[in-house]
């Protein structure tokens, strides 16, 4: 199981704001079942299948190009760990834990 983070950047909208995009994006994942993902103030988190994550990502890039935004920049990170099974929810417990020991 992939954790990958997203963020779209549409280019050429005429103003600094992107939250327009960012709703329809989120849209998007609303619709689908097979990809958990997670809104933050800097892109969305999501979680599950490699392949079913990528292509979400191309259905949330044509969401933004739908608009009629001709240039989208795409972020993306992806921890794709093999060697156990990790989750969104583990990962922040993990910093939490080590948080907890250092009081």
């Amino acid at each position: 199981m992939a954790i990958v983070e997203l963020t779209l950047c549409p280019l050429g909208t005429g103003t600094t704001s992107a939250s327009k995009y960012v709703a329809g994006a989120q849209k998007v994942l609303q619709k689908q079942d097979k990809v958990k993902y997670m809104l933050n103030p800097m892109g969305t988190v999501m979680e599950g299948d490699l392949d079913d994550i990528f292509s979400l990502i191309r259905e949330l890039q044509e969401s933004v190009f739908n608009t009629g935004i001709q240039r989208v920049y795409s972020i993306i990170k992806v921890d794709d760990r093999r060697d156990k099974k990790a989750s969104m929810e583990q990962k922040l417990r993990s910093v939490k834990e080590k948080l907890d020991d250092d009081k």
